[in-house]
């Protein structure tokens, strides 16, 4: 890759720093999906331990580069996100992955697809760790940001993709009890 192109890639990146998710912050300021990518990525590292017998920089990297398509369209909540979103997000993502330095976008379209495709143990920890970092995100965000429909959510929300793992669904547990401890006070 020559160093333009480097600075090209990063560029485009840098627009996810710009833009906002439906989560706020601890403190109330609205997360960016750079941050979300960030602490998901963050947590694959973290639990390298946990799943020894998986390839973790694949896992790291699958979070990395998770919400790219985010550059173009804008962060949608899950909850409202149509399948009509989705095909537009693929679509913009596909079109500047196939633009990147040959090598580079082989490699990340080999990613994007096994990411879809949610058979690899890989795949299946990347999104648990991206569905359970929002709920965790919601969490710390303060109660008088929640929408209606988030007390719920955060209640359900995740259980199905840390199914897979014993370790995940026990996370999954304390992130519950978390989420029942926050509504409880907030009453």
């Amino acid at each position: 890759m020559k160093p333009r192109e480097l600075l090209e890639i990063l560029h485009v990146a840098e627009r996810l720093k710009d833009t906002t998710r439906h989560c706020t912050s601890s403190h109330g300021r609205p997360e960016s999906v750079a941050e979300h990518s960030w602490r998901a990525a963050l947590i694959a590292f973290l639990l390298r331990g946990e799943f020894p017998s998986l390839d973790m920089d694949k896992v790291t990297s699958m979070c990395l580069i998770h919400d790219l398509g985010e550059c173009f369209t804008g962060d949608i909540p899950a909850f409202v996100k149509t399948e009509a979103d989705r095909e537009a997000e693929d679509s913009l993502l596909a079109r500047w992955v196939a633009s990147l330095p040959e090598e580079l976008a082989a490699s990340m379209a080999a990613l994007y697809a096994e990411m879809d495709e949610q058979q690899t143990p890989e795949a299946k920890l990347y999104k648990a760790i991206d569905k359970l970092e929002a709920v965790i995100q919601h969490n710390e965000s303060p109660l008088s940001t929640w929408t209606e429909n988030e007390y719920e959510l955060n209640k359900s929300y995740a259980f199905d993709a840390a199914a897979f793992s014993e370790w995940l669904t026990a996370l999954r547990g304390e992130i519950l009890a978390d989420t029942l401890r926050k509504i409880e006070s907030g009453k």
